[in-house]
């Protein structure tokens, strides 16, 4: 007989959940998406800079499931929004929200759901299917912005120009963000285990 384990994610195991604590998370996922907004490299050519927000809303995903993860990304998008320097550069407000890099903003929420719907399902618990995990949100998260950037840019009148600007410059990064978070969830998992095993 097999024994099914209810859906969870790691926050929920470590930090016993209560409304209070789901939206103290989904709050500090969204802060640290705005930190990772600042580890910022222009590329010429593109307005899209290289940042750490992608290793954010993947590790706001595996780690708070698909609808706290997702929450978290509309409350970073909501809150620069409304003016807060939350986007790269330190930029914030409506034109920014919406303007050529809305489509990477937009997919984080859609990434973050993906992510974390697959963290339920225990794909974060080791390498060979986290990694794999990661990568379809991170495919999320092109999707939607290279589909803004041809729509939004008028520089841009081809797919292979937008994804000349908003893909080709991303990938060596977002594959090394993307192993780094399939190698941390497994381990904090095992970290979680042993300390269960030992109390």
């Amino acid at each position: 007989m097999t024994v099914t384990q209810p859906p969870t994610t790691i926050a929920n195991v470590v930090i016993p959940r209560t409304r209070v604590t789901t939206v103290a998370l989904m709050v500090g996922f969204a802060l640290l998406t705005a930190a990772a907004a600042q580890v910022t490299i222009p590329i010429p050519g593109t307005p899209v800079p290289i940042t750490g927000q992608t290793f954010a809303v993947l590790l706001a995903g595996a780690a708070l499931g698909p609808w706290a993860g997702a929450g978290s990304q509309a409350i970073y998008w909501t809150l620069g929004a409304l003016g807060l320097p939350f986007y790269s550069d330190a930029s914030g407000g409506w034109e920014a929200a919406t303007g050529a890099t809305a489509g990477y903003l937009v997919g984080f929420i859609v990434a973050a759901w993906v992510v974390g719907a697959l963290a339920e399902k225990g794909q974060d618990r080791n390498v060979w299917s986290a990694i794999p995990a990661f990568l379809a949100g991170n495919a999320v998260i092109y999707l939607f912005g290279i589909t803004w950037l041809l729509y939004s840019v008028d520089a841009f009148t081809t797919v292979g120009e937008a994804l000349a600007a908003g893909f080709t410059p991303f990938v060596v990064g977002d594959l090394v963000k993307i192993v780094l978070a399939g190698l941390l969830l497994p381990a904090a998992w095992k970290l979680v285990d042993l300390s269960q095993r030992d109390s």
